[in-house]
């Protein structure tokens, strides 16, 4: 089983298998948030022999790795994303469950007055808000 070594690969130091540069490439083209199950169906359609159980393996072993985000947006489930450089929060529509991401310098300064306050290190912050985008708002009235 091949290794890769090279600092610049994302799974330094792991074994890089067919699976692994699957599952990792459609996470990253999804340009979305999945699941585990999408996930396994995505790959699934790409790769027949493949498990569950080894998307279960490979999303851990990437959030250990950090090349994804785990995140729950209002569902019994946790979603995957590939991470990325900038903090992000989500809007998570209760009508149709878009998700819309969005940044803000608000929460950011919130987090370093909390952080200085109470003499914490804070490594991540996640905002999840509720609501309904606009289809769905106009469907509520």
């Amino acid at each position: 089983m091949k290794t890769i070594r090279k600092n610049s690969h994302p799974i330094t130091g792991k074994p890089v298998t067919t699976q692994r540069s699957l599952l990792l490439e459609i996470i990253q083209k999804a340009n979305k948030h999945v699941d585990a199950d999408e996930l396994y169906r995505l790959a699934k359609k790409k790769k027949a022999r493949i498990s569950l159980a080894t998307v279960y393996r490979n999303l851990k072993l990437f959030k250990d790795l950090g090349l994804i985000a785990e995140s729950n947006l209002g569902a019994t489930h946790s979603h995957y994303e590939i991470k990325k450089a900038a903090e992000h929060h989500h809007l998570v529509c209760l009508g149709c469950g878009r998700v819309i991401e969005f940044n803000s310098a608000l929460i950011e300064k919130a987090a370093d007055k909390i952080q200085r306050e109470n003499n914490f290190y804070i490594t991540a912050v996640q905002l999840k808000m509720e609501g309904y985008c606009s289809k769905c708002k106009n469907n509520q009235i």
